[in-house]
């Protein structure tokens, strides 16, 4: 039986179009002519008996039915692209696994421990895109999700389950010159000592000092950093203290770039997990040893 779909060539012009909600920048994209991409289109709207368009003085504007479609549209698109991406990738030797993961722990943790996976399982091809928030997988190709979070914040993620992997272990760090050549401070020495923030943990310093008892009225003061990894950059250049995960940080500790600026631990409720939708271990036997090697490097770690 013939399937009803659209031509593929009208279904690229309609998802360009609607991207760029002009006729113009998709014949640039794909290049086509304007006329070109109108046509596909219009053959579209044709073969679906629905306006995707809404023509303006100033070009197409997408009608509500066009905004549902495209989304619709740019989602099998994308999966059909990263299928062909993954037969190219293995070329018939194995199977991919698609990861979404925090930006920081995938390059400072992940990726340097890749080629032990790779040895053992030459079969697996992992890709990695960074993901910071929760999504949900129906709408992604991602098989799982290697993310950061609290118990609270984990459980909240509708129609997955986690498991745990590591504890955050949250240390404040600098270069050594910065404490003069001396040792390790207590806390309240730190207080008076320049901060530098995570925007994305816009309280962390507070929490660590609150924790501690410590009185710092400049917990909130210092520059801001989007990410972990230029928040220890700029610790290595000495602009400041950094809070960080002792295990993203674990090169730059044994090369002395960074020492250990205060002992005293404060428990973390936050922890790293592997998030995926129930029985993914089993419609994909690969995430099973995927998710294997991860439990033996983070058990030994533990």
């Amino acid at each position: 039986m013939r399937r009803k779909i659209p031509s593929f060539q009208a279904l690229a012009c309609f998802d360009a179009a609607a991207r760029h909600e002009s006729y113009t920048r998709a014949s640039q994209e794909l290049a086509l002519t304007q006329s070109a991409v109108s046509r596909q289109v219009t053959a579209l709207e044709d073969f679906l008996g629905v306006a995707l368009f809404r023509r303006t003085r100033h070009g197409v504007v997408l009608t509500e039915r066009g905004t549902e479609y495209a989304a619709q549209v740019a989602a099998r698109l994308q999966a059909l692209e990263q299928d062909t991406l993954d037969v190219m990738s293995t070329q018939g030797r194995g199977a991919s696994i698609h990861l979404a993961a925090v930006p920081t722990f995938a390059t400072r943790w992940l990726i340097p421990r890749l080629p032990e996976l790779a040895a053992l399982h030459p079969e697996i091809t992992v890709h990695i895109e960074t993901r910071t928030r929760p999504f949900m997988f129906a709408d992604t190709p991602f098989d799982a999700a290697l993310y950061a979070g609290s118990a609270e914040q984990i459980g909240n993620w509708a129609g997955t389950q986690a498991i745990r992997l590591l504890a955050e272990d949250m240390v404040p760090v600098c270069r050594p010159a910065l404490l003069q050549d001396s040792a390790a401070l207590p806390a309240q020495a730190l207080a008076d000592l320049p901060l530098l923030q995570q925007s994305t943990r816009p309280i962390a310093w507070r929490q660590w000092f609150d924790a501690l008892g410590v009185a710092a009225p400049l917990a909130l003061s210092g520059p801001r950093y989007e990410l972990f990894s230029m928040t220890v950059a700029a610790a290595v250049h000495g602009l400041g203290l950094a809070l960080v995960p002792r295990l993203l940080i674990e090169a730059e500790l044994q090369r002395g770039e960074l020492v250990i600026a205060c002992e005293q631990a404060v428990p973390s409720e936050r922890a790293y997990y592997l998030v995926m939708p129930p029985d993914r271990t089993d419609e994909r036997p690969m995430m099973k040893s995927f998710l294997e090697w991860l439990q033996r490097n983070t058990t030994e770690r533990t």
